[in-house]
């Protein structure tokens, strides 16, 4: 039972860490110091996307349910749990370039609006 609670805090806290990479630098229009934390974690997502890897999250998750006697799933997660959803013929490399892609696309847009703003800001100032 403890064990069966624990995989589900873990698929939890990887979908939280997902929507932290894919959109975290929003916080930072509020909290500037968020930056030193999504700028890393926005990293290890690209990396994980491009390479290939499997983010150590799911391993975690895999392991935890098999620990409690669940059958676990093949795979890695986004093929598990998202891509069922939104891919639902299975994760390919292309696949794991274009979300690559879109990561990256998502972030650089909002930081350069968030640069935009910040410049925009201090030119008003001077």
């Amino acid at each position: 039972m403890v064990t069966r609670f624990a995989a589900d805090a873990v698929l939890v806290a990887h979908v939280g860490f997902i929507l932290f990479v894919t959109l975290g630098a929003l916080a930072a229009f509020r909290y500037r110091w968020v930056i030193l934390l999504h700028l890393p974690a926005a990293a290890w997502g690209v990396f994980i996307e491009i390479s290939g890897g499997a983010c150590p999250l799911t391993g975690l998750e895999k392991h935890l349910r098999r620990a409690a006697g669940e059958a676990g799933y093949s795979g890695g997660f986004i093929e598990h749990w998202l891509l069922s959803i939104i891919y639902p013929s299975g994760l390919t490399r292309e696949i794991q370039f274009l979300l690559a892609g879109a990561l990256i696309l998502i972030n650089l847009i909002i930081y350069g609006v968030l640069i935009y703003r910040y410049r925009d800001r201090s030119s008003m100032g001077t």
